[in-house]
């Protein structure tokens, strides 16, 4: 069985904590477990809060489209606006960031990348007629597989 939504939000950081509130639910309705619903919560808070500083912070048309389809094993979300693409065509590595000897030399970001690449099975970017897409894909565990 496969569920599928599309959900839409200005690139703002409310509508973004509205968006991700109702994606936890769409998944918590899909029986999905707390688990995977955090994991995928926190990637795409990193994804999307990255969308609203950087790829719409000047873009007319801020609108962010998030498409999720999920299966028996596997999520996959697309995100999509028409905001400034990633420099280069190409999505960060994700690197740990530099760490200092003691807390006050602790970076102040630096970490949404590498979050995004670790806790993902596979992340894809595409620039395609003006509009950014973000493919992320999740791993739904045997037991939540087995529910549907």
């Amino acid at each position: 069985m496969t569920a599928e939504f599309h959900l839409c939000a200005t690139a703002s950081e409310i509508s973004v904590r509205a968006l991700l509130a109702e994606t936890r639910a769409r998944l918590r309705a899909a029986q999905v477990g707390e688990a995977v619903c955090g994991t995928v919560e926190i990637v795409l808070a990193e994804a999307l809060n990255n969308i609203v500083e950087h790829a719409c912070a000047e873009a007319e048309d801020t609108r962010i489209d998030l498409r999720a389809a999920l299966g028996p094993c596997a999520l996959r979300c697309i995100l999509s606006d028409r905001g400034a693409p990633f420099p280069g065509l190409l999505i960060p590595e994700g690197h740990h960031p530099e760490m200092g000897p003691d807390t006050e030399s602790l970076p102040e970001g630096g970490f949404g990348w590498m979050l995004i690449h670790s806790l993902t099975r596979a992340v894809r970017y595409e620039r395609d007629a003006g509009r950014n897409r973000l493919t992320l894909w999740f791993d739904l565990s045997p037991t939540e597989s087995a529910m549907r």
